[in-house]
């Protein structure tokens, strides 16, 4: 008999957005007098789902801050009115970090860690290109359709590399599970009445 110890540890990161499930495994063989240990770190669906939905919102916000600079908008000014238009939980993030500004917080810092801690590559392109824009004077509506190209680009290709992948992965299922179903319920009563009639 293997003696298994089983230890589970849920830790609550972001605000609550996210939990991380990590199972430690420890194993004695009494044969080899040997240990193993194994780590599994698992992303709760509904985190890695909340994580979709708020990156999905990223090009919507670029777009709202380009159409608010072209109005005349500064970065933080462009960024309130954009985060009225959002609906979604980017835009419940947003918020709150604009919160924290309007408590005396500078936008700057609180952006960054928003970002740090959502964890999404093009939102901290976006806090970059807010705070470049600020510094330097340059068209933040510029900057933003260009970034907001760039990631759609970067999107669509994703979603054909998977499309390209797709009949391959279906390979599996079809050869092995579907197939021999096919063949169970067509070649095989075919075969049993041949013989059958043979006999």
């Amino acid at each position: 008999m293997e003696p298994i110890v089983a230890t589970s540890l849920a830790a609550v990161a972001g605000g609550g957005a996210a939990a991380a499930t990590l199972t430690a495994i420890t194993r004695h063989d009494d044969a080899r007098d040997g240990r193993a240990f194994r780590l599994h770190l698992r992303i709760p669906r509904p985190a890695a789902s909340r994580r979709r939905d708020l990156d999905r919102e990223v090009p919507q916000l670029l777009d709202l801050l380009a159409s608010a600079s072209a109005a005349g908008l500064s970065a933080v000014a462009g960024l309130r009115e954009a985060v009225v238009a959002l609906r979604g939980p980017l835009a419940d993030e947003l918020r709150r970090s604009l919160g924290s500004v309007d408590l005396g917080g500078h936008w700057r810092t609180e952006l960054a860690e928003l970002s740090s801690r959502l964890g999404l590559p093009d939102l901290r392109r976006v806090v970059a290109i807010l705070a470049r824009t600020e510094t330097l004077g340059t068209s933040l509506s510029d900057a933003t359709r260009e970034l907001a190209a760039d990631v759609r680009s970067a999107r669509r290709a994703v979603v054909a590399e998977r499309a390209r992948t797709a009949p391959v992965k279906m390979l599996f299922p079809l050869v092995f599970l579907i197939l021999p179903a096919f063949l169970l319920l067509t070649v095989v009563p075919v075969l049993l009445t041949t013989v059958r009639s043979i006999r």
